[in-house]
């Protein structure tokens, strides 16, 4: 099954694609818009594809696949099935720095990219300083300065939130804290591309890393690899897609979650197999919660977070209950 399931997630892939650039509230050719904007045909179609449709659509994908990858990996270096992306500190960290475009107005400069890009230096600041209080230490050590960092983010985030000025700039924050890939362009995808590259390329070198860990860290430094050099670079990656999706889109919740565990049997629980099966299929999730978001009722539109939260958790809940039967049986 382990050789097929990358294929078939990729075609899943294409076809929650086409779906959602074929969805939107006006009916068009999307074929033929798409071939105008490549052309650079000033048509209503390719005005519509290349500036709307496209770049949701990309985003959502880069998204769900930072998301999943992320997940994937620090599960498999914690050996924590609930180890969670979030983890890191970059997530609060990103949400602390685009609170600070918001209500200080830092890097007005910028335009529509301020918000994500004081939220990627804030994710990386939040990365620097759970680096360094992890230190050498062993995995759970990680994961109690992972807590730690996040603990102390959120905690500036709320102190913000309750002396914030203006409550206009505290409404904006919360609806971007809910996540939308909404009303971005493709320099939104610019922002985001590089940070997903870098990240992808750590966790890809790392695999060989991962899939030793995965037998307990005494077996894997009889294999020659030191645990304090290459969990960080495990970290950095997952840091770094985390951070950059969080800056871009605001909190998705539950994708780096529930991911892995709808494919970690598929793979023989191996976590070097798992990364691009859960890139994919978070790329998926993501672009499919985001076409559900466009065919809701016209009104106040649902953010993509609380989409992925209400198709994540009852998954995840069904996951727990059928282990659960596993034990008792």
């Amino acid at each position: 099954m382990n050789a097929w399931l990358s294929p078939l997630l990729a075609l899943l892939l294409l076809l929650s694609v086409s779906v959602s650039l074929t969805i939107g509230s006006v009916p068009l050719d999307v074929w033929s818009g798409l071939h105008d904007w490549l052309i650079q045909t000033p048509s209503p179609e390719a005005i519509v594809v290349g500036e709307i449709r496209l770049p949701r659509t990309l985003l959502a994908l880069l998204v769900g696949a930072s998301l999943g990858l992320s997940g994937a990996a620090l599960q498999g270096l914690l050996r924590n099935p609930l180890a969670d992306p979030g983890l890191t500190g970059a997530s609060q960290g990103a949400a602390l720095g685009a609170a600070t475009v918001f209500y200080f107005g830092f890097f007005s400069a910028a335009g529509v990219l301020a918000p994500a890009l004081a939220g990627f230096m804030g994710a990386v600041m939040a990365m620097v300083f759970m680096l360094w209080l992890a230190g050498t230490a062993q995995a759970s050590m990680v994961l109690l300065a992972g807590l730690a960092i996040s603990t102390i983010t959120g905690a500036l985030l709320a102190t913000v939130l309750n002396f914030a000025p203006n409550p206009f700039a505290m409404q904006e924050l919360v609806f971007w804290l809910l996540g939308s890939v909404s009303d971005r362009g493709m320099q939104h995808v610019l922002l985001l591309l590089p940070s997903v590259v870098l990240g992808l390329a750590l966790l890809w070198r790392e695999r060989p890393f991962l899939a030793a860990i995965s037998l307990g860290e005494q077996v894997a430094h009889s294999l020659g690899y030191r645990f304090a050099v290459h969990s960080r670079w495990v970290v950095l990656g997952a840091a770094l897609l985390v951070g950059s999706a969080v800056s871009v889109a605001g909190s998705v919740g539950f994708v780096g979650l529930i991911v892995p565990h709808l494919l970690r049997r598929w793979v023989g629980h191996r976590p070097d197999r798992l990364l691009i099966p859960s890139a994919l299929l978070g790329a998926c999730l993501v672009c499919v919660a985001d076409t559900l978001v466009r065919l809701l009722p016209s009104g106040p539109e649902i953010k993509l977070g609380v989409i992925t939260a209400l198709i994540g958790s009852p998954l995840f809940i069904r996951l727990i209950w059928n282990d659960r039967k596993q034990w008792q049986g």
